[in-house]
Formats: structure tokens, sequence, C-alpha cells
């Protein structure tokens, strides 16, 4: 009986021992896991925000669509400028007052040198913008909702967008309330909100809702 007994009680022991392992190493396992995947995507917000913000410059306003964004990038070009100014006198006024010079007019002038891509001034030499709407997660099969449109702040009338993924699509195969609790989280330093997204479909705003540690890019 004493030898039955000393089984059970190591049978416990072990039992309780690897609960404890797991209380702890599956939280951690998770952290570690959720930062690699939420840089991925991160990632590709910022390309979706980029071509967001020079379709804006080129085209004006925001795209809802990935397919006209990726048709943009592909043809659109950046003006390079030089900007000067101009000095000369005002010959009129100078006239009418009887002098030589005194009065001058100071225009400034936008010369265009030459154009570059779009692409390659965001992307470099490499082709991602081509799959950015797509969530850069193994074994995830799911792409970015992206929306565009207008709001009215104090009368006037600005051009938002959003992009973003739900943070279950990002953590799929992961712990289930492990993932319950992110979705609630609003930490400063991590990523707000049940969602991983870009811009604001209700406010003025082009920042994501993650925070700064996730700008280094260097959780991958």
């Amino acid at each position: 009986m004493r030898l039955v007994i000393q089984i059970i009680l190591w049978i416990v022991i072990i039992f309780l021992g690897y609960k404890l392992y797991s209380s702890i190493s599956g939280p951690y396992n998770f952290n570690k896991e959720k930062e690699v995947r939420y840089q991925k995507v991160i990632n590709n917000l910022k390309d979706i925000r980029d071509a967001e913000l020079a379709y804006q410059e080129i085209v004006g306003g925001f795209t809802g669509s990935f397919d006209s964004l990726v048709r943009f990038l592909d043809t659109a070009q950046f003006a390079i400028t030089q900007r000067r100014d101009s000095v000369y006198a005002d010959v009129e006024k100078n006239k009418a007052y009887g002098i030589d010079e005194g009065y001058f007019i100071t225009e400034t002038l936008i010369d265009t040198l030459s154009f570059t891509p779009v692409k390659d001034s965001l992307y470099g030499s490499t082709d991602r913008y081509k799959e950015m709407m797509n969530v850069p997660i193994k074994g995830v099969d799911a792409q970015f909702d992206l929306e565009a449109g207008t709001i009215t702040k104090n009368g006037s009338v600005y051009s938002v967008f959003q992009a973003s993924v739900p943070k279950e699509v990002v953590l799929q195969g992961m712990d289930e309330d492990l993932i319950y609790q992110e979705k609630q989280a609003n930490t400063v330093d991590g990523v707000r909100g049940a969602k991983v997204q870009v811009g604001s479909m209700d406010e003025i705003d082009t920042n994501g809702n993650w925070g700064k540690s996730y700008d280094s890019g260097k959780k991958l």
C-alpha cells in the first residue's frame, strides 16, 4: 500500500508541476508568437498606408480598392521639383512714384526637373506592394479589409481610409482563451482593440493602433 500511495503522490506531483509549467509557458509562448505575427501584419499595413498617401497626393482622396492601388503603383510617378524665388522691380509702381527703383515683386517658381516611379520611392526594387493586401501569416488565407470615404469636420470635408484585420484572424490556431483576452487589450505598448488597423473611418487619422515598439520593425 505504501508503494501504491507513493506512486499516486508522484503522479499528482508530476501533474501539478506540468500544470504550473503550462500556466507560465503558455502565455509566454503566446505573447512571443503574437508579437512576431503582429509585426508582419503591421509591416503590410504600413505599406498600404504609404500607397494610400501617395494615391491621395497624386490622384486625390483615398481608394477602398486594392486593385486600384496596385494599378496606380504600377504606373504612377512622383515629380521631382525645385523651388526658386524670382525678384524683379515693379515698373508700374516705380513710374507712378517717379523713382527708378524701390518696389519689388517676389515670385516663387516651381520647376519640374524629372519624374520617378512611386513604387520605387516607396518600396525600392521590390514588388511587395503586389502582396500587401494579404495577411502575411503562414496558414492564414485572408486579406485586409480596406475602406475609403469622406467625413465632415467643422464644415469641411476630409478623405479618410482604414485598413484592418481582426485579431482572431492574425492569431488563428493559437489558444482561444488568450486570444479572447488579447482582443480586450488596450495598452499603450500593445495593439489596442479587437483589430490591427491603420487609419480610421471616423477620424482624420492615418496612424496605426499599435505601440511605438512595433515601429522599429525588429520583432520578425
